[in-house]
């Protein structure tokens, strides 16, 4: 017979509780909140000391009523949602509806859904921690302050459905000044001189580095024909070798907003993504026969500590799979990311290294093998001895010309063995380039000399990854904050992601405007990174959190009756296009989604035709030779390229197929990228190009 009942968030993770602690515990989910401030009025009583009018969230009535009677069975009753602020806010309401005693020991946290975790937590429960429960409210009226204020004021002068909060507006302002960089952007003209040389049947390369003894920047063609002609027909003599021996640490183990930069660069996954797989393999997976076992910590993390006992576990893992020369001698300890990190529990990682992933892949799915794959690789890695690399560095004399080549080679992989960091730009490492031994006086003759132009590029827009990272380092938002914001934005229309980055809408830049004029503190990165430090200090129990409020909502509560006064409304006329509506024969017109512009009639809502943009390429359809290749998007946003003949012509291609036939056998050839750029390859033989230089972006 039970005799205690355990509420936690999810039945995923009830399912999985239940099983370790046996039949003498309910377990129940609450399936996340079950009291929220009410959507239609703010809930909030400014006067009051911003005291919270709190409901019962619609549609909980079936769990509570369960829960209830679940109550009424049992002597005791745990509470073990999420360890984080918004857990302690759900066990605070879970024990005011359940009517239990303020001063109870009823709080349990675990930082891993393990056996061992679970059954140690159930020996030490403690009180609800009000300064935590203190600082998910103030974070939650402060946005909703922000939000239920601002928010009318642009359905009123502006249009229904816009909205304004902290984080996501200086997200949406980032775009937007990235994005008038790139539009102010003078590209300035370099060149550059790469000479292609072989020294004993070894080909390697070198860039041109100075003349006569100084250092020159290349600006223009005649400065190149001038080193041309200063070089003549000479050999390349080896000057100078400097050699020397330098160190690679490894990356610390995940924290939340690191695991969602490297899933989007290595796995292609969006922040929500990441976070959802993630949850799946903290909250428990069916293992066989050894039952249902939390694969990762908590995900929801900025510390990257890690616990004594994990490793122990994975210094004993690299012992014995690696060897002693691949475990350091004393513990790697890695210091917060920032000042503002809070070191409430673990870096993500593994519950246990001996799952390791090709273990586990039987059970998982495509998308949670990839990920843990990653979370396992990135903490072994971590706990691994550094990677040691010979580096060389060779000046080469032609004429009155010195050329340099730069190289290395791996002496010792360390923890690259195992796993290597991703970067947003996409650049070669130095361990991918070679050298070939190479002395004083040695002699390297040249095969060719290749000048090219170039020309300064923009600041790249901003991706997923590359945004997560500025909001963390500018001290924005906080981990579990950054997947919902860049939800948000997308879908209130105030950004588009177009080749995987940011694009700012017309919306977007007349809100930030807007913003910018009458709220500019809600914008300034450094007002809302105090405001984050503030927060934080309520939850460490320094800072009162109604002082806090009170402080933030003396100037804002005059800047909103400024802005109810002097802002003007806006009427946003749609763009009319050439088209016309096949159905109802009405002028189409531009319209913002998420994936970017699409064209609506203009009829709307007599007629809700809706059709895509049509791109062309530029590019005759390789299958019927009479379409044109056009782009395309799929349902998800993903583009695509297919034949403007379908359904007539079925060719379709996730690649972009390029114009120029390929050289070899004539077959069509496609764009591909990754990670260290791109190239153009033939479809149907291995002939390989490199990309065009104006067709190069930076990531």
């Amino acid at each position: 017979m039970a005799d205690s009942l355990v509420i936690v968030e999810s039945p995923a993770k009830a399912k999985t509780i239940g099983k370790y602690l046996g039949s003498k515990y309910i377990v129940k989910a609450s399936m996340g909140h079950i009291r929220d401030l009410p959507k239609s009025q703010i809930g909030v009583e400014v006067e009051n000391d911003f005291n919270p009018k709190y409901i019962t969230i619609r549609g909980k009535g079936s769990v509570l009523k369960e829960l209830k009677d679940a109550r009424k069975k049992v002597k005791k009753v745990y509470l073990a949602a999420d360890p984080d602020r918004e857990g302690e806010a759900i066990a605070w309401h879970l024990a005011h509806y359940l009517e239990l005693d303020d001063t109870a020991e009823c709080r349990v946290v675990f930082n891993e859904i393990t056996k061992q975790a679970v059954k140690d937590a159930f020996k030490t429960p403690r009180k609800i921690n009000m300064d935590l429960v203190n600082a998910q409210q103030a974070r939650r009226i402060l946005d909703r302050l922000v939000g239920y204020k601002i928010s009318p004021l642009l359905w009123k002068k502006v249009k229904k459905g816009l909205s304004a909060g902290r984080v996501q507006s200086v997200a949406v302002k980032l775009i937007i000044d990235r994005e008038n960089e790139i539009d102010e952007f003078v590209p300035e003209e370099y060149w550059s001189i790469t000479a292609k040389l072989v020294h004993n049947k070894s080909e390697f390369e070198a860039k041109f580095y100075k003349l006569s003894g100084e250092k020159r920047e290349l600006s223009s063609e005649s400065d190149v024909n001038e080193v041309l002609a200063a070089m003549g027909d000479s050999d390349f003599v080896v000057q100078q070798v400097k050699e020397k021996e330098r160190q690679r640490h490894p990356a610390p183990p995940f924290i939340t907003s690191s695991l969602q930069q490297e899933a989007a660069r290595k796995l292609g996954f969006r922040a929500a993504k990441t976070m959802s797989v993630a949850q799946q393999l903290y909250e428990g997976v069916e293992l066989g026969k050894e039952g249902t076992v939390g694969l990762i910590t908590y995900m929801r993390t900025d510390s990257t500590r890690i616990s004594p006992v994990a490793q122990e576990e994975g210094k004993a893992y690299i012992l014995e799979k690696y060897g002693a020369d691949y475990a350091p001698e004393q513990y790697r300890v890695y210091t917060k990311k920032s000042a503002g990190a809070q070191d409430a529990h673990e870096a993500i990682r593994p519950t246990s290294v001996l799952r390791d992933p090709e273990s586990m892949k039987p059970f998982l799915s495509r998308d949670q093998f990839r990920l843990y794959k990653l979370v396992w690789e990135r903490f072994i890695a971590s706990q691994m001895e550094s990677a040691v690399l010979d580096t060389m560095t060779v000046d080469l004399a032609c004429g009155n010309a010195i050329y340099r080549a730069t190289g290395s080679k791996l002496k010792f992989p360390g923890f690259m063995k195992v796993y290597v960091e991703g970067n947003d730009d996409g650049t070669a490492t130095d361990e991918e380039k070679f050298l070939p031994p190479l002395a004083e006086q040695n002699v390297a003759k040249k095969q060719e000399i290749e000048p090219k132009q170039h020309f300064t590029q923009p600041p790249p827009r901003y991706t997923e990854a590359r945004l997560v990272r500025t909001l963390e380092e500018l001290g924005i938002g906080r981990p579990s904050t950054y997947a919902p914001t860049l939800e948000t934005i997308q879908k209130r229309g105030y950004v588009a992601i177009e080749d995987k980055k940011f694009t700012p809408t017309e919306l977007g830049d007349l809100v930030i405007q807007l913003m910018e004029e009458f709220f500019p503190e809600i914008l300034d990165a450094e007002f809302t990174a105090h405001m984050e430090g503030d927060l934080d200090h309520v939850e460490e129990g320094t800072e009162d959190w109604v002082k806090v409020l009170g402080s933030f909502y003396t100037s804002f509560e005059k800047r909103l009756e400024v802005a109810e006064e002097e802002m003007k409304e806006i009427e946003i006329q749609d763009e009319v296009s050439d088209e016309l509506c096949e159905k109802c024969g009405k002028h189409m017109v531009y319209k913002m989604g998420r994936f970017g512009k699409f064209l609506a009639c203009s009829g709307f809502p007599d007629c809700r035709n809706t059709k895509p943009i049509i791109k062309d390429i530029g590019v005759t359809c390789p299958k019927c030779k009479d379409g044109k290749i056009i782009e395309r998007r799929s349902k998800k946003g993903r583009i695509f390229y297919g034949c403007d003949q379908y359904p007539g012509c079925d060719y379709v291609s996730w690649d972009k197929p390029v114009s120029k036939p390929c050289p070899k056998c004539g077959s069509v050839m496609i764009e591909k990228r990754n990670r260290s750029g791109g190239r153009i390859q033939c479809t149907s033989c291995d002939h390989k190009e490199e990309l065009p230089d104006e067709q190069e972006q930076a990531d």
